[in-house]
């Protein structure tokens, strides 16, 4: 007999699955739906019944995108999975294994005719993927010929790298713009219907499986192993998936080589893969109707500890939801200490049966974001917050996607201008360093800034501060000297922080300009005065003078012009490079950084833009012969790439202190 119970968990995985698969966000935890997958298979075992939609029994979800849709030839089953290295060595038996990285990106079939890359396809549903042969072609490492005659398949895993996924953040200004995580960023990056964004985010490739290879006579590939199919791959160019060669005498120092490493690996994992080496054996075996027996994923076993909550505190963000947050007695954890966790909506608290002086078990997901993972007390007494805890106005509790979740309903609520301050402190604005969007959060829930010129008085606050989780007295020192540091900027990036609408950073520096950087007279500026400048429209003209005009915007300016100067008019030095368009990539020598370089161009009347194109005249790399994505694109424009010394060479070199 089929248990309401069953049934809720069938329809709650099911909804978890198709959120992450499909429009790649997560409503609940990996422990969560790892547990809650556990409960449903043991009541399906119980009941001898699967429901419709049961993730136990499906590979995967449809695709609603607008690629072509292909079907696999042979479907691409998922992986039975464990966390026990036990249960590893047991399934090993007495066989020989290759044990390799289980990478967290998006499965990709491709197939070589006669040397030629003709097709490359997601794994989609496991019986019918999209066509992505065209941004398959522009990933960073595959090659796109190969010396091998006939046909052959191979599947891998296409992932981008954590260095790539912060270079790629670090270039988005906007906090609410960034990505959060690699494998979101990779997923809709490998199925992109413009290849050039995907070209420019430098996808990897990893093969993990050769499927086929026939019909070139060069070649015996009847191989017997895994093993010589992989070294066969690496022959013909192919990037293949670290591994190493087990038996169930050494398959557990194996798993603690890996586990070992992934702290400094620059590519997103979440656990590892074993298939059985002997290829004929491992085929013996056949398939369920979900998973190969010749294979098995392992994943991390979470690290836990007992502790117990002290408090529970609620944390308004920008959208205003108000997020609640527990707090523990001090745990260690994977070698960090930890006192508290995000229990991120009402609907977990409850599940849960959240209270003060609870005793629960405390995780960190994938070995970094802390997670509760039961409550063996669940006395139930958390009380849902009637007003916000910033604004003090009333909340509500609605419903999205089966969960509730609380939130302050004051329009005006303090914790819902968080975007406005992150641009204030961001880089290309007032250059706070170290005042992340999470501590910005933290800093309005205290209730410690409520407008920009608060940023400039949070020495009121020391003893608080210095207290809080992640500072103490030398962060807070840094801090503060970061926040001196920005009282004294050019008035373009004042105006740019100041969020006008339709007023970027490019457009600020070219209002500044237009009256020699004078910050009396860009407040100033009527609309038919800004529409006389080159480039500013009807739009943006009256947004600027509009917000200029305005008496609330007046008074945060005279506010923060008590705490902030200008520096002189930037004067520009010549016009030797003027018609000029430069990229910079890469790291430098002489000069501090990319953004000076490129002040320097811009003082001497060039242009710095931030990708190749046709109208670019010079990309400067000091990696020339390198083959990232920017060189591979100069190239085949017929952009001339130049190094640092070669830049200085051509066009002087600048006075650096």
């Amino acid at each position: 007999m089929v248990s309401d119970r069953q049934k809720e968990l069938t329809a709650l995985l099911d909804r978890a699955a198709k959120a992450y698969e499909q429009e790649n966000r997560e409503i609940m935890s990996n422990f969560e739906y790892d547990r809650l997958y556990d409960e449903l298979l043991s009541l399906e075992k119980e009941s001898g019944t699967v429901l419709s939609g049961s993730p136990t029994h499906k590979a995967g979800y449809e695709i609603l995108s607008e690629l072509p849709k292909f079907k696999h030839e042979t479907p691409c089953l998922s992986l039975d999975k464990t966390k026990s290295v036990d249960t590893l060595i047991s399934w090993l038996g007495e066989h020989e294994g290759v044990l390799s990285w289980k990478m967290d990106g998006l499965t990709i079939v491709l197939t070589y005719e006669n040397g030629e890359l003709v097709r490359a396809v997601t794994r989609g549903n496991g019986e019918v993927g999209e066509i992505i042969t065209g941004n398959a072609k522009v990933f960073a490492n595959i090659p796109l010929k190969i010396d091998f005659k006939g046909s052959l398949t191979i599947r891998g895993e296409a992932v981008i790298k954590y260095s790539d996924f912060e270079r790629i953040n670090y270039s988005i200004s906007n906090p609410d713009e960034k990505y959060k995580n690699p494998r979101n960023l990779c997923s809709g990056t490998v199925r992109q219907l413009n290849s050039r964004i995907t070209a420019q985010r430098n996808v990897n490739l990893f093969a993990f499986t050769l499927f086929s290879a026939s019909g070139d006579d060069r070649y015996d590939t009847d191989f017997k192993t895994v093993e010589e199919g992989f070294l066969f791959l690496e022959k013909l160019g192919f990037t293949v998936v670290e591994r190493k060669i087990v038996s169930s005498g050494n398959l557990a120092d194996a798993v603690e080589y890996f586990k070992n490493k992934i702290v400094t690996n620059d590519f997103p994992s979440d656990g590892l893969v074993i298939v059985l080496n002997d290829i004929a054996y491992g085929k013996s075996l056949g398939t369920t109707a979900k998973f190969p027996r010749n294979a098995m994923a392992f994943k991390w076993q979470d690290e836990t500890a007992h502790t117990v909550i002290r408090e529970v505190f609620w944390s308004a963000s920008r959208t205003g939801l108000i997020n609640p947050v527990a707090v523990f007695d001090p745990v260690e954890l994977e070698g960090t200490t930890v006192t508290r966790a995000s229990l991120h909506n009402v609907s977990i608290t409850e599940e849960l049966g959240i209270g003060i002086g609870d005793e629960v078990s405390v995780y960190k997901a994938n070995m970094i974001i802390p997670q509760i993972a039961d409550n063996f007390t669940r006395s139930g007494n958390l009380e849902i917050p009637a007003t916000c805890p910033v604004c003090g106005g009333a909340t509500e509790i609605k419903d999205s996607d089966g969960n509730r979740f609380l939130y302050c309903t004051n329009p005006k609520c303090t914790a819902k201008k968080l975007k406005s301050f992150s641009l204030f402190v961001s880089r290309d604005a007032m250059n706070i360093d170290g005042v992340s969007e999470q501590t910005l959060e933290r800093f309005i829930s205290e209730g410690f800034i409520h407008e920009y010129a608060d940023l400039y008085k949070l020495s009121a606050y020391r003893d608080k501060i210095v207290k809080m989780e992640g500072f103490g007295k030398k962060s807070y020192e840094n801090l503060m000297a970061s926040v001196e540091k920005s009282r004294v900027c050019e008035p373009a990036a004042f105006v740019y922080s100041l969020g006008i609408p339709n007023v970027g950073k490019e457009t600020a520096k070219l209002i500044s300009a237009s009256v020699g950087g004078d910050f009396v007279r860009m407040r100033s500026l009527s609309a038919e005065d800004l529409r006389a400048v080159p480039m500013i429209g009807d739009v943006i003209a009256g947004s600027y003078a509009d917000f200029m005009a305005d008496a609330e915007n007046n008074r945060i300016i005279d506010d923060l012009l008590e705490f902030v100067t200008f520096t002189a008019p930037s004067e520009k030095t010549s016009d030797a490079l003027s018609g000029m368009t430069f990229v910079v990539t890469g790291s430098l020598n002489v000069f501090k950084n990319r953004d000076e370089l490129k002040k320097y161009i811009e003082d001497n009347g060039g242009k710095v833009t931030g990708s190749v194109t046709g109208n670019t005249d010079f990309l400067i790399n000091n990696d020339v012969n390198s083959t990232s994505t920017k060189n591979r694109k100069a190239r085949e424009s017929g952009v001339e790439i130049i190094s640092e010394d070669d830049f200085i060479e051509r066009f002087g070199k600048p006075q650096i202190d």
